[in-house]
């Protein structure tokens, strides 16, 4: 039980840092921005993810969040990753760019598989 609790708050705490408040704080910079339409993405995307993103890993960290409510903040940035991945993978071609998506990704997994054993 001690191992998954550790598994799981060094998970969901890396993706609390990395798409909370990161975006939170430089959602709207110029790099950003450029990585948004880049991809193709219109520029009030930029603003809609982050504020989803930030709405998302605090339903994942605030334990008296409801269950349902969780599964839809794992469900939203497992839909974000994939879409991701699959967008930079069409733009720039699979190499290096994936790396984040994927790591992203592999960090959700773990906090969720953790998430349901400290709740079973």
């Amino acid at each position: 039980m001690k191992k998954a609790k550790i598994i799981f708050w060094i998970s969901t705490g890396l993706i609390f840092v990395f798409e909370g408040v990161m975006p939170a704080l430089f959602g709207q910079s110029e790099m950003s921005i450029q990585g948004f339409t880049h991809l193709g993405y219109p520029v009030y995307f930029v603003t809609l993810m982050t504020i989803f993103k930030v709405l998302g890993v605090l339903a994942l960290v605030i334990p008296a969040v409801p269950a349902r409510v969780k599964e839809w903040a794992y469900a939203g940035f497992g839909f974000d990753f994939l879409c991701a991945f699959i967008s930079i993978c069409i733009v720039d071609g699979l190499g290096p760019m994936v790396a984040p998506a994927v790591i992203a990704m592999v960090l959700l997994v773990l906090s969720y598989i953790n998430y349901h054993k400290l709740n079973s």
